[in-house]
């Protein structure tokens, strides 16, 4: 029996594909006992343990870039994470350790790499997070999202082009499956619009006066996918006007509304591999997890990545997609609503562009990632 520790923590695109890998591992190797290790304060702490995963914490934050009180008070913890990671590396004894990047992988994986444990760590960004590169001098394996990240582990050990993590589910559903849960017909170009977990203010404000635009507009349907925190916002500045349409029953189960004829706002959807295998287009963020679930459905995509995302990282991803021909990108400072009318409108009207460059994501798009990392994590384990 193989006993396996898997760490990722704040944000969900370091906790979604360790969990993405923790289910490939038990498909290979049910009998594999792991343990998560994250932060107490961390959204790891909500998702981990509801997956059934056993779950324990060390006390580390990450580091501020300008010294001070704070500062010391970091380092401090830091200090006290690495003996709790080398109390849990001596409880536990695992035969490989994981890490999907978030400083909670900082002191986990370099007390096993000390102390000879097989480790592997996973980089979903073309330009590398810092706890990442610095544990890749340490660390068995790299495993890149995209091949271009490679540049980023010039001293590692061994780098693997195994691309992101996508979930299961993402693949599950048709595309008739998907129009049907949102009620679409066959000539509806359905545009899903989604600025991450959290929304993105500069979409969703951008986005009210495209909802206004195609308001009556026959055979378009907008899915806008807001954020929680920015639903009321937009609501409010749609001026009360939520006609009911064929989504009206879906919107207002999934707790939005519906607006003119085209136009579905939600404030979260749980069940975005529907929307997914419903979509013609995305206008997305571009953080590695949504773009990796893009490529493996081979959605085309606008992209308009936030500027304020560590090392800009968000904008060299956008650049290998449109690269690929997989899409189109404007910068979060330019974006107007005209510029998002006219990208939907240019689609709608040119097939033979949108299936082009659907290919150009399918290309990008590695849907066995997750399994590919599993089976290296399970040939390099003690």
């Amino acid at each position: 029996m193989k006993r396996i520790i898997i760490s990722g923590g704040g944000t969900g695109g370091h906790i979604y594909p360790a969990i993405t890998i923790y289910k490939e591992i038990m498909a290979i190797l049910p009998d594999a006992e792991v343990l998560y290790v994250g932060t107490e304060a961390g959204l790891e702490a909500t998702l981990v343990p509801k997956e059934g995963i056993a779950f324990r914490t060390i006390p580390v934050q990450g580091l501020q870039r300008q010294l001070s009180l704070k500062t010391l008070t970091t380092l401090g913890k830091t200090c006290l994470s690495l003996v709790k990671a080398n109390a849990i590396i001596s409880d536990f004894k695992p035969d490989v350790v994981i890490g999907t990047g978030g400083y909670v992988c900082g002191p986990i994986l370099l007390a096993a790499a000390l102390r000879k444990v097989p480790t592997i760590i996973q980089e979903q960004n073309v330009i590398a997070g810092i706890t990442n590169k610095i544990l890749s001098r340490f660390v068995d394996v790299v495993a890149v999202g995209y091949e271009e990240a490679k540049k980023s582990f010039g001293k590692a050990k061994r780098v693997v082009y195994t691309g992101n993590p996508v979930r299961p589910e993402v693949l599950v559903d048709t595309r008739e499956q998907g129009r049907n849960y949102f009620n679409l017909t066959d000539t509806d170009f359905t545009v899903l619009i989604a600025g991450g977990s959290r929304g993105a203010r500069t979409i969703n404000t951008a986005m009210i006066e495209v909802h206004k635009h195609f308001k009556n507009r026959e055979n378009l349907k907008l899915i806008h996918v807001t954020g929680s925190g920015e639903f009321d916002t937009v609501k409010a500045a749609l001026d009360g006007d939520f006609t009911q349409s064929n989504q009206a029953d879906i919107a207002k189960e999934l707790g939005g509304f519906t607006y003119g004829k085209a136009t579905m706002v939600l404030p979260y959807l749980h069940d975005m591999p529907k929307a997914l295998a419903a979509a013609d287009l995305a206008v997305f963020r571009s953080g590695a997890i949504g773009l990796a679930e893009l490529a493996v459905r081979g959605i085309p995509s606008v992209l308009v990545p936030y500027p304020y995302a560590a090392e800009d990282h968000q904008t060299y991803n956008a650049r290998i997609f449109v690269q690929e021909g997989a899409a189109h990108m404007i910068v979060d400072k330019m974006l107007s609503p005209k510029d998002l009318i006219g990208e939907i409108e240019m689609f709608m009207d040119n097939s033979a562009l949108l299936k082009q460059m659907a290919a150009g994501a399918l290309q990008l798009g590695k849907p066995k990632a997750a399994h590919d990392i599993a089976t290296i994590a399970l040939e390099i384990a003690k």
